[in-house]
């Protein structure tokens, strides 16, 4: 009977890991995708990675977490693009963990043609039925 419950037990662990990693490797696969549209300047593409209403934690809204729709959030990057035409984001790595992907990136530009930028940001980026949640990033405002 021991043995038994311990088969059975070691199917469960086995089957809920599987399907953890799966969820891991999926969200790690649509962190990726975003980012991919984010750098090509596809910002509806990109907003539609988010759900509908989308908690953010962001310096560039302040100090608490604000909901933003898909349409605010690709009107955001319109207009951050407007002010870095050639904005890209360089991911240096991601690290899933539930139902969680740590992003570390590092994001460049260049302002009115002459003064670049390169700024390192970490974003940790909570998934819901296959999209975004929840956006908490994290970078130093003040020396871009």
């Amino acid at each position: 009977m021991k043995q038994a419950f311990s088969i059975f037990f070691s199917i469960v662990l086995l089957t809920a890991s599987c399907s953890t990693q799966e969820d891991a490797d999926k969200n790690v696969a649509l962190t990726n995708a975003m980012f991919d549209a984010f750098n090509k300047h596809e910002w509806q593409k990109m907003a539609a990675f988010y759900s509908e209403n989308t908690l953010f934690l962001d310096p560039s809204y302040g100090t608490e977490y604000v909901i933003k729709t898909r349409q605010e959030i690709s009107a955001k990057y319109a207009e951050m693009e407007k002010l870095f035409p050639d904005i890209h984001d360089h991911v240096v790595g991601s690290y899933p963990y539930g139902d969680k992907v740590t992003v570390e990136f590092v994001s460049t530009g260049t302002v009115s043609d002459s003064l670049q930028f390169k700024l390192p940001i970490m974003a940790v980026l909570t998934f819901k039925d296959g999209l975004i949640v929840k956006d908490a990033t994290y970078y130093d405002q003040e020396n871009p």
